[in-house]
């Protein structure tokens, strides 16, 4: 992997750059689909691309699980396989095999080897290490992996935040050392490692300085997306990090995908985003419109007789084709093209805001342009 900062922004850590990957390139700042079983829910590897995206991410937990990465790997990796034939990240699954299995088992145990747990889908006994789920985002043939950490929500108290930070920096040097060992970087793949802390300076610090120690190709900022306190909490978390954050890596804030939060953070410094919001709320009848990106609710009963698109700046398939009046009748009755429209609709405003940031960064116009959402 190889990534190069293009264009930067004055009186702001905001930047543009290019990340060369085995299965293409993708320019940063960057969105990334989040496609958790090996698809973005209800849209094909075609529709997700047509609408601008480069990378997309998939979950090692879920395709562990089912159908099994061996059986991925039969047909060349999780690029090939779903016919994305692009550029993929994979999460390790750690945070999803401890909150999965906990909330239908109540047996998933973190220790010191790694996680414990039993699967949502059959109770089967399973376990991620720092090893195995490398072993298995390598079956997947990913283009970046991701180490596996130790995720407390981002308002635990300090001993167990305490505990992650020790927890995560130990696994992200056991992550390195197999690593290297197995040679899984050696055509070109990446492995990032994920900064923990909470909302504890000190602790978001150490885990800075002994995550950016160890020869990671990029750095994830882990643990604000699960915050239940607030913005404020994850503005705060991230705050703790940015100017500390090594200017020759990608940056990765996980899991972060509101439009508003998207233009804060890439003033921070951040390069790469992920988030299930543009289908999930679509999935629940709510979409963005690009004059304010504020959300609206298409079983308004406003929307019976409009005849308007979602929103009249977009280009969108969605928008090109269809009228709030039908949007809000087929959703009204449960039809699953109100959820495909919306989705397609969703993805386009966070990709086309992110081609918008782009260009304003290379013209030095960031600030100006953002000005209702950054100082």
């Amino acid at each position: 992997m190889n990534f190069q900062v293009t264009a930067t922004q004055s009186g702001s850590l905001a930047r543009t750059g290019v990340l060369e990957t085995p299965n293409g390139s993708i320019k940063t700042p960057a969105f990334m689909p989040v496609g958790t079983s090996g698809a973005v829910k209800t849209l094909s590897a075609e529709e997700v691309k047509s609408l601008g995206a480069e990378i997309i991410l998939g979950n090692t937990y879920h395709l562990r699980i089912r159908p099994g990465e061996k059986v991925i790997e039969k047909f060349g990796g999780l690029s090939k396989w779903s016919n994305w034939n692009g550029p993929i990240l994979t999460d390790s699954g750690g945070y999803q095999a401890y909150s999965l299995g906990r909330a239908k088992n109540k047996l998933s145990k973190i220790t010191e080897e790694g996680v414990k747990f039993r699967s949502h889908i059959d109770g089967k006994l399973l376990f991620f290490s720092p090893e195995n789920v490398l072993d298995i985002q390598r079956s997947l043939n990913s283009d970046i992996a991701m180490v596996i950490d130790d995720c407390p929500p981002i308002e635990a108290t300090e001993k167990r935040v305490r505990q992650a930070v020790y927890r995560t920096t130990d696994w992200a040097k056991r992550s390195i050392e197999y690593w290297q060992q197995q040679k899984m970087g050696e055509q070109g793949r990446a492995l990032f490692g994920i900064i923990q802390g909470g909302l504890f300076k000190e602790l978001r610090e150490q885990s800075a300085r002994e995550i950016q120690e160890l020869p990671f190709d990029g750095i994830a900022v882990g643990g604000v997306a699960i915050a239940s306190e607030g913005k404020e909490k994850i503005n705060k978390a991230v705050d703790y990090v940015a100017h500390l954050l090594d200017k020759s890596r990608p940056h990765y804030l996980m899991g972060v995908g509101e439009p508003a939060d998207l233009i804060r953070m890439v003033d921070k410094g951040m390069d790469m985003f992920d988030c299930v919001l543009p289908t999930r709320l679509a999935r629940h009848g709510s979409f963005w419109t690009t004059e304010d990106y504020q959300l609206k609710t298409i079983s308004h009963a406003a929307y019976t007789e409009d005849s308007a698109p979602l929103d009249q700046n977009c280009q969108c398939p969605t928008c090109q084709k269809y009228t709030r009046s039908y949007l809000r009748h087929l959703f009204m009755v449960n039809e699953s093209l109100a959820m495909r429209a919306l989705s397609i609709h969703n993805l386009s405003v966070l990709l086309e805001l992110m081609k918008r940031i782009r260009a304003s960064i290379e013209n030095d116009t960031f600030k100006t342009e953002f000005s209702d959402y950054v100082s």
